[in-house]
């Protein structure tokens, strides 16, 4: 495994960094464009070792604490697209790659969409899964109340209710590895909120932010995905979103929800990475192995 690199860059004046795993083939050149990862509010350059794992093999494996993320600056006041956008031209930039294949996770995929709508000629294609489309007004509420609960010195409550909120829970619907991601979940919210000094910030202006997914897309290849079970926004709206992208292809991940990468790490990551390295698979659900001990049949 080559050692990675770690980039330090600023953008109006807010440090941030970004880590570079380069690609493992003995001898050869990468087989695609660098691939960027962008994940949720709190999840930074470390947490992605199974896209490292698919991807590395093949072309330079890129993630980043983005201002406001992770071991960043925290973002100024006001509207932060702008500025989300502009750090990731600059590591484009810095990696001195003409186009990027992005991957944009949860609240990642507002970046990765906007880059690709301001940028498209330096996007060679476009991977967005669990895209927060729509959120609906009893959703608005829970994460209000949460909140709450934050203010109030409570950071187990938030970190439970937090992930709670991201996750279906409904006993009838089959979640592959639901406690486990739900641990980690709890465990995540909660080690970001001890740690990282700027943590409540972030996931405050993460609730807050109504991210625009307004205005189609052309001239990038895209793949579009979602847990079957997704309860931040449904399937069948982030399928309607797909459908603004020119030519993209939207696919349900069976067995997951808001959390599929986690509870298919593996099968996210190897789809992503040939999606890559390959293009746009067919317009279908994923084929994955059922969870073990479930009824044949059940949605």
């Amino acid at each position: 495994m080559p050692e990675e690199i770690i980039r330090t860059l600023s953008v109006d004046g807010v440090r941030y960094g970004y880590r570079v795993l380069p690609h493992a083939s003995a001898g050869g050149a990468p087989l695609t464009e660098p691939a960027l990862v962008l994940g949720g509010a709190l999840q930074g350059m470390y947490g992605w070792p199974q896209m490292d794992d698919h991807l590395g093999p093949a072309t330079d494996v890129v993630t980043a604490d983005l201002p406001g993320m992770g071991s960043a600056d925290p973002l100024p006041p006001g509207p932060s697209a702008d500025i989300l956008r502009r750090a990731v031209l600059r590591i484009a930039d810095d990696l001195g790659a003409p186009r990027l294949n992005l991957f944009g996770f949860s609240y990642g995929t507002a970046i990765a969409f906007g880059f690709a709508r301001r940028h498209p000629e330096r996007v060679a294609r476009l991977a967005l899964g669990g895209v927060p489309v729509h959120i609906d007004q009893a959703q608005v509420e829970r994460w209000e109340r949460a909140r709450e609960v934050l203010a109030g010195g409570d950071r187990e409550g938030f970190a439970a209710m937090a992930a709670d909120a991201l996750m279906c829970l409904d006993p009838e619907r089959i979640v592959h590895r639901r406690e486990l991601a739900r641990r980690y979940v709890r465990r995540s919210f909660l080690h970001a909120l001890t740690h990282s000094p700027h943590a409540t910030n972030s996931l405050y202006r993460a609730l807050a932010d109504r991210p625009d997914f307004s205005g189609g897309l052309s001239g990038v290849q895209a793949l579009v995905f979602a847990g079957e079970h997704d309860t931040v926004t449904s399937p069948e709206r982030q399928r309607e979103f797909a459908a603004t992208i020119e030519g993209s292809r939207f696919l349900t991940v069976p067995e997951s929800d808001h959390w599929v990468v986690l509870e298919r790490a593996v099968e996210v990551a190897d789809l992503v990475s040939r999606f890559f390295l390959e293009g746009p698979p067919a317009s279908a659900p994923v084929s994955l192995p059922r969870q073990a001990g479930a009824p044949a049949g059940r949605t």
